[in-house]
């Protein structure tokens, strides 16, 4: 099977490989030539992954005419603010039918899309068969071959089943589910709370404060969920609690770093420059906040995210509105 890989970041990269440690056909499309020198010449992602080995097989390309010839299936990871674009420009290229399977976590901002429905709109006439793959998964951790679980959305339940099976490996384990919409919120949502729970911890605030952050954060991925048409049992699973949890706790989360930074006292456009990666959940609050308010769904931590990050508002004054918000049963 050949499959097109858009996007060389760390998590595009960790994908690559392992499709290509299957004996997959793979082919990466990567805008810096640096990276795809790397990565045919040395087998190493000099940027994003340096000092891990890639799979001899997979190979790299700056030419998107090349990663896509003959492609059966196209893999799409870049990032959620860059998807419309990429998918515009590439349209000419993609033949009727292509399964797109989508490993990007955001929501648009402009739009207020998920990324399934920026394909279904970019796409329309070529009727794309589509899934997401989402869950705990450092790109690291992959590319070293650490025991994973994913979880892979499909509405197309035999589809989601062969796909399960070409991302599925001895140390990478993909359950498929055809909640694609529960899924997609459940990878975007959680970078939001991320960024509170670092945030919450650079402060110095405890264990007992990134516990509620993780478990009130769960309830508000749920409710915004069901009011899009989600399942809520969706978000108990690996891409709903399974990805809250591993990025709201582990040092590699880009979205965790970002708080942690806030506390020390780093201005947000500062962060964002030198982090040299895309942090999703900066780009992903404002877009879940507009959700929320175009729902009416009550999201207090995301309100609270929105107010630090967009309005300036001083994080220990937004704990402080939390903690005292009217009481209520849970």
């Amino acid at each position: 099977m050949k499959i097109a890989v858009l996007g060389g970041g760390s998590w595009g990269t960790a994908l690559a490989h392992l499709l290509a440690g299957k004996g997959e056909d793979v082919r990466l499309w990567v805008r810096d030539p640096a990276v795809v020198e790397g990565v045919n010449r040395d087998h190493e992602n000099p940027r994003y992954l340096k000092g891990l080995h890639l799979h001899e097989a997979l190979r790299a390309t700056c030419d998107a005419g090349e990663a896509l010839e003959g492609a059966d299936i196209l893999l799409s990871v870049v990032p959620c603010q860059q998807t419309r674009t990429v998918l515009r420009s590439l349209r000419p290229r993609l033949k009727t039918g292509m399964v797109v399977v989508s490993a990007s976590k955001g929501i648009e901002t402009d739009g207020l899309r998920t990324v399934g429905e920026m394909v279904e709109e970019e796409l329309a006439g070529l009727a794309p068969r589509y899934a997401v793959i989402s869950g705990p998964s450092f790109a690291a951790e992959v590319v070293a071959g650490m025991p994973t679980a994913v979880v892979l959305g499909c509405a197309d339940r035999d589809l989601g089943g062969t796909l399960r099976e070409v991302f599925s490996t001895p140390t990478f384990r993909t359950y498929s589910c055809t909640d694609v919409r529960g899924v997609e919120l459940g990878g975007a949502v959680k970078n939001v709370i991320a960024i509170a729970a670092g945030l919450s911890d650079g402060l110095g605030f405890g264990s007992n404060a990134r516990a509620g952050l993780i478990t009130r954060g769960l309830a508000e991925m749920g409710r915004l969920g069901v009011a899009l048409g989600a399942r809520g049992s969706t978000f108990m699973g690996l891409s709903g609690l399974g990805d809250l949890v591993l990025t709201c706790t582990g040092d590699l989360s880009r979205n965790r770093q970002v708080g942690l930074r806030l506390a020390e006292g780093q201005g947000l456009d500062a962060i964002v420059a030198g982090m040299g990666m895309v942090a999703e959940g900066v780009k992903t609050t404002e877009a879940v906040y507009e959700l929320a308010q175009r729902e009416g769904v009550d999201l207090p931590i995301t309100q609270a995210m929105y107010a630090v990050l967009h309005d300036g508002r001083d994080p220990r004054d937004m704990v402080q509105e939390l903690m005292t918000r009217e009481l209520r049963e849970e």
